[in-house]
């Protein structure tokens, strides 16, 4: 075998044509390192990451205090089994638990699992009769079938029936919609406090609070999937903090290992116990390297004092991007919760992405026309100034039908 490997992209992307499964649609670029917020190529392009590695990566690439962990880690212990007990999963739960609302952990790899466990622990600890969950248009909630059965999103069904039965779904926000649905053999109610892959669309006033209303009157679990929002994206530790309500259940990953693997739900300790041995499992849930991981994530946005820069951030990007609409008939609307951003646009958004890549900067374009921003909390003033002036440049030449 050689270990040098390929040098330019094509090779490597050469090997992808003949050896990687063709479900990603790539850009024709091979990223070699990244630290902060930058990442590089591997012909030496640097490029300013605003949404780095999908939200996964909220304290940027490669942060030293997880590095440092991870690395210690790596020499001591890789992986054992769940039937020990590890010392760094113990306290990684305490530490999720301490900053929310108590209760106890389940831990897994990926968003997609977390709502999984999820969707397990509702149909366990209602009687059996009781069996659907309400979900919401234009949410996400994973790739794996339950998951994609819970996403209310047509294109992400296409291929893939029979659908898990149980679950129906409401428009996102009405209440009215959300009471009529409810009979009985319904089970939960799950809901993203805001919908990232959605188009970062932010709860109504009083939405969650009804929710967690109807939820108790009729004797159902209210499920938070913070897959995207979790671990201090919207300026708090987990967004329902953001809106006064508490939910039952509440699903995390992307952010939560500082940009490894892992996922966790996390429930009180009066419905934890319903997730019984034997019913469900995650071989590398809680995995030695992901617990180091974790807590070196809470303890970096701690020391460092990230929440209070996220909200920081966010207010600049609010004026940066309020301003750009003002000046810019193309963006329909500007939406921001913490350091979740989009810009809905008034035409399709690939053309934007592609015209900001070509000037080194990375976004997202989510709904088909609303760009998406998910920057790390330790982003500089600067560099979010300079991906504002950037963006601005690319939508205003779109604007003068201009763009390259």
């Amino acid at each position: 075998m050689d270990d040098s490997g390929p040098t330019s992209p094509a090779e490597t992307i050469k090997l992808f044509d003949e050896y990687v499964v063709p479900n990603y649609a790539r850009f024709p670029v091979s990223l070699v390192r990244g630290e902060g917020s930058f990442v590089w190529d591997s012909e030496g392009n640097r490029y300013l990451d605003l949404f780095p590695g999908w939200g996964c990566n909220l304290l940027g690439h490669c942060p030293t205090m997880v590095v440092e962990a991870v690395r210690e880690q790596l020499g001591r212990l890789i992986h054992v089994p769940n039937t020990w007990y590890t010392e760094a999963q113990g306290r990684w739960a305490e530490a999720l638990s301490r900053r929310s609302f108590g209760g106890k952990a389940f831990f897994c790899n990926s968003g997609t699992e977390a709502n999984e466990a999820a969707i397990k622990l509702a149909r366990l600890h209602t009687p059996k009769h009781r069996y659907k969950i309400i979900t919401f248009e234009g949410g996400f909630h994973g790739r794996t079938l339950g998951s994609t059965a819970a996403t209310a999103q047509p294109k992400y069904h296409e291929g893939l029936g029979p659908l898990m039965a149980g679950f129906v779904y409401a428009p996102y926000g009405n209440l009215d919609a959300v009471s009529d649905l409810i009979d009985d053999e319904t089970a939960a109610i799950l809901v993203e406090p805001v919908q990232g892959e959605g188009g970062i669309r932010i709860s109504p006033e009083g939405f969650l609070a009804g929710l967690r209303k109807l939820a108790d009157e009729n004797e159902l679990l209210l499920m938070f999937d913070e897959v995207q929002t979790g671990c201090g994206r919207t300026g708090n530790w987990f967004a329902y903090q953001r809106f006064g309500v508490t939910p039952d259940v509440m699903t995390l990953a992307k952010a939560i290992c500082g940009g490894l693997a892992g996922a966790a739900m996390l429930t009180t300790a009066e419905i934890a116990p319903s997730l019984r041995p034997g019913m469900h499992a995650a071989t590398f849930g809680g995995n030695p390297i992901a617990a180091r991981a974790g807590l070196a994530t809470i303890e970096m946005i701690e020391r460092q004092n990230l929440l209070q820069a996220a909200a920081k951030l966010s207010e600049l990007f609010r004026e940066r991007f309020q301003r750009l609409q003002q000046e810019c008939d193309l963006i329909r609307e500007v939406r921001v919760c913490g350091l979740m951003i989009g810009l809905e646009l008034a035409i399709e958004g690939a053309a934007t992405v592609k015209a900001c890549m070509n000037r080194k900067l990375l976004v997202n374009c989510t709904q088909g026309n609303v760009i998406r921003l998910l920057p790390a909390m330790n982003l500089t003033e600067e560099q979010a100034h300079r991906g504002c002036d950037i963006l601005a440049e690319v939508i205003k030449a779109q604007a003068g039908g201009n763009a390259s």
